[in-house]
C-alpha cells in the first residue's frame, strides 16, 4: 500500500483507538491511508475497517487495497450514520477522525486549494459536485463573504478584502488562485512573519464551502451514539476553531448534564457523562515537526464512551 503523504501522528492516533483484533473501527478521513494502514496491520482475520472520504481521488486510492476487511465508501463522515447501517455496524469499537486539507489535495495544484500554485480556483473537496470557489466568489455577498473570511479565517482585514473582491470581480471573474493571491496581497498590508498574506482567506473560503465545521459538530454526537462501551474515538485537527468545537463537546459529554446546585437529588441519580477523557492532548513531537512542517498545528483528543 504506497502512501501518497505522511501521515500526521500515526502511531499516537492508532495507539488511541486501543485497536482490539476482532473489533470494528471506522477511519473518517481516509486520505491516503496512512492511518487505515497501520490499523489493518493491528487487527486480525475477523476484525474489519471501515473507510470514508469524500474526495474522488482518496476513494480511487482507497478502491486499489485489497483486503476482506476493508470496506472503502465514497462519503464525507457527515453520513457516518447511514454508512454504518448500510455495512450492519450499529456500533463499532473505534473511529478516527483526521480532519483539514490532506497533503495529496494541497500538493495537486489542479484542486485549488493552495496559493503556491497557480491554478483554476476550485477548492471542493468532493470534485464530483458542488460549487466551485471561483463560481461562489462570483456572487457572493459582500457583506456576508467579509463575514465568512472573518469567522472561518481569523482574518482582520476581512472587511477589505471582500470590498477588493466585489470590485475586482467588477472588471473580470476571479477564476484562479493567482488572481486571489495577488488580490489579497495588495489588501493586506502587514501579516506574520512567514505567511503568506492570503493564508487565511484561502483557509476560510475552504472550510466555509466545504462546510468543514459544520459537518464537524453535526458527526461527534453521531460518533458517541455509534460507539460501544469503551469504544474510543480520536479526533485530530488541525486548526484552533476545528479543535475547540472538538475541546468543547468532548469536555461537555464527559461532564453530563448539569443540575442546579439546590437540586434534591442523590449523587447515584445525577446523569452521569457518556465520555471519558483519555489523557491530555497530543501534538506532534519537535521530531515530527522538523520532518513533516505541516504536522505543527496537529491536535489529537481521544476520548472513550462509557
Amino acid at each position: 500500500m504506497e502512501l501518497a503523504h505522511t501521515t500526521v501522528l500515526l502511531n499516537e492516533a492508532v495507539e488511541a483507538l486501543d485497536i482490539k483484533p476482532d473489533g470494528i473501527y471506522v477511519d473518517g478521513t481516509f486520505g491516503r491511508g496512512g492511518h487505515s494502514a497501520l490499523i489493518l496491520e493491528r487487527l486480525g482475520g475477523k476484525g474489519k475497517l471501515i473507510a470514508l472520504d469524500k474526495d474522488p481521488a482518496a476513494v480511487a486510492a482507497g478502491n486499489t487495497w485489497r483486503d476482506a476487511r476493508f470496506c472503502m465508501v465514497h462519503r464525507g463522515f457527515a453520513h457516518l450514520a447511514e454508512v454504518l447501517r448500510e455495512q450492519g455496524a450499529e456500533r463499532v469499537d473505534g473511529i478516527l477522525l483526521d480532519l483539514g486539507v490532506s497533503s495529496p489535495q494541497l500538493d495537486d495544484a489542479r484542486r485549488g486549494f493552495s496559493f503556491r500554485f497557480d491554478a483554476p480556483l476550485d477548492m471542493r473537496m468532493d470534485t464530483s459536485g458542488g460549487m466551485t470557489a471561483a463560481e461562489w466568489l462570483a456572487t457572493v455577498d459582500e457583506g456576508f463573504l467579509a463575514g465568512v473570511i472573518r469567522d472561518y479565517g481569523e482574518e482582520r482585514f476581512a472587511k477589505q478584502i471582500a470590498r477588493a473582491v466585489v470590485a475586482a470581480r467588477a472588471v473580470q471573474p476571479i477564476l484562479t488562485t493567482r488572481q486571489l493571491v495577488e488580490l489579497v496581497g495588495k489588501t493586506v498590508r502587514t501579516r506574520e512573519a512567514g505567511q503568506n498574506p492570503a493564508t487565511r482567506t484561502f483557509q476560510a473560503i475552504r472550510i466555509f464551502l466545504n462546510g468543514e465545521l459544520e459537518e464537524l459538530a453535526r458527526v461527534l454526537p453521531e460518533c458517541v451514539t455509534h460507539l460501544k462501551t469503551g469504544g474510543r474515538l480520536a479526533v485530530i485537527s488541525f486548526h484552533s476553531l476545528e479543535d475547540r468545537i472538538v475541546k468543547h463537546f468532548m469536555r461537555d459529554m464527559a461532564e453530563g448534564d448539569k443540575l442546579p446546585r439546590d437540586v434534591p437529588i442523590r449523587a447515584s441519580e445525577v446523569p452521569q457523562g457518556k465520555l471519558y477523557l483519555a489523557g491530555k492532548a497530543v501534538r506532534a513531537s519537535e521530531a515530527e515537526v522538523r520532518a513533516n512542517p505541516r504536522a505543527r498545528s496537529a491536535v489529537l483528543r481521544v476520548a472513550e464512551r462509557l
